[in-house]
């Protein structure tokens, strides 16, 4: 793609953000022969799907359309993942020569497993259909209706007759999404949830001997629950508290619940085992076994898991009841979320009501949002990018409509 052009300048649509949700809105808008611009602040595009690409890239959940709506639970995101859900984005990715696999959990993921190659035939794809793109090119505003940018010339403005701006949220920051859009569209009257970590680790004051034998020690099996939300799964210890998968599917649940005030995340460690059978097993005769020893001769409490048990201090209870509740009902004192810079990604954003159907905003006319800068939140597994381009999809078909 090429990476510079002139200091001033008309063009018929503008894309900023060098994203996935950026590429999908430029993808449609160069299908319809709109030759648009994609403008990236960093030198490079696209790094933090390079960066979720590094320990494989999981694209999207080989599940009904219906029940991956239902599971990032944003009703206004139904019909943009209606028009290219799951299934669309497999089809996608098969068209860009990119044979999938899908896991034992349900996670689809290129054979390649990293995001770079599909990067490579997705930016070739768009130059060949005569996107241009542009680095280290950062959008200040606007000076009128013209879009203001600060580029390695100095400042250059250009006017465009539309412009999707796919931006991201406020998570890795260092990435890109830096949320620094969101005073300049506050100017424009457009309401904005504040950004919250999303899918992110918790901290909890571990004990030092917590730290010092188990910090980076996985938790498996578990299951975990805040309030009625139960999730089985695995997590890991860490020197500031939690994170891990397990964690991460309960991780707004738990965020919202902190606002109340510090409180407990419960962790069963036999979740395959009633309370009855762990009661059961722990009756058997100890003579003189220690509790620790008894606890790894019934139940297969050890390292970790039996480090999590003692926890805190309080002696444990010594009838097999109370000792079997302690057990499925482990308490962990968590504090706070880490901060939303370490997040995977993040909510909060531009209101819906900010927006029409199409994803225009509607203080601006011919303005378009997508992906993360949208007030939504998704889970891990492939719900965020499945998401964010289907929202670059809608956003790009809208401005071509809007051109006519």
């Amino acid at each position: 793609m090429a990476t510079a052009g002139p200091m001033t300048e008309r063009i018929r649509a503008a894309v900023i953000g060098g994203g996935p949700a950026g590429f999908a809105a430029a993808e449609v808008l160069a299908e319809a022969g709109l030759a648009p611009v994609i403008f990236e602040a960093k030198p490079s595009a696209a790094r933090k799907f390079l960066m979720a690409g590094k320990s494989g890239l999981n694209l999207t959940m080989d599940e009904p359309g219906d029940a991956f709506i239902d599971r990032i639970g944003c009703e206004d995101l139904a019909p943009m993942l209606r028009a290219f859900g799951p299934r669309g984005i497999q089809e996608w990715a098969k068209g860009l020569g990119e044979p999938l696999f899908t896991g034992s959990s349900g996670r689809v993921f290129p054979v390649a497993m990293k995001g770079s190659p599909m990067l490579r035939k997705w930016m070739a794809r768009l130059s060949a259909h005569g996107t241009t793109l542009r680095t280290r090119w950062r959008w200040l505003g606007w000076d009128g209706d013209a879009l203001r940018f600060e580029t390695p010339d100095g400042e250059c403005e250009v006017k465009a007759e539309v412009t999707v701006l796919a931006l991201g949220g406020a998570s890795w920051p260092r990435l890109g999404s830096d949320a620094a859009w969101v005073p300049v569209l506050r100017n424009l009257g457009v309401e904005i949830t504040p950004f919250e970590p999303a899918n992110m680790g918790f901290e909890v004051a571990w004990s030092d001997y917590m730290v010092e034998r188990f910090a980076g020690a996985p938790v498996k099996p578990a299951s975990l629950s805040v309030g009625n939300r139960h999730v089985k799964g695995e997590f890991v210890i860490t020197r500031y508290g939690i994170e891990g998968s397990g964690i991460y599917a309960i991780s707004a649940e738990l965020r919202e619940a902190l606002k109340s005030g510090p409180g407990s995340l419960t962790c069963d460690l036999l979740p395959d085992l009633s309370h009855s059978a762990v009661a059961a097993r722990l009756a058997r005769p100890r003579g003189k076994t220690s509790t620790s020893n008894h606890l790894r001769k019934t139940l297969g409490l050890t390292g970790v898991r039996a480090a999590l048990v003692h926890e805190g201090g309080e002696e444990l209870p010594s009838v097999p009841d109370a000792l079997a509740g302690r057990i499925k009902s482990v308490a962990i004192p968590v504090t706070a979320p880490r901060p939303i810079e370490e997040a995977i990604s993040s909510a909060g954003g531009i209101r819906w009501a900010a927006v029409d159907d199409g994803l225009m905003v509607r203080s601006r006319p011919g303005l378009f949002v997508a992906g993360e800068m949208l007030d939504w939140e998704a889970p891990t597994g492939g719900y965020l990018l499945t998401a964010c381009i289907a929202t670059g999809r809608w956003a790009g078909r809208a401005a071509v409509r809007r051109l006519g």
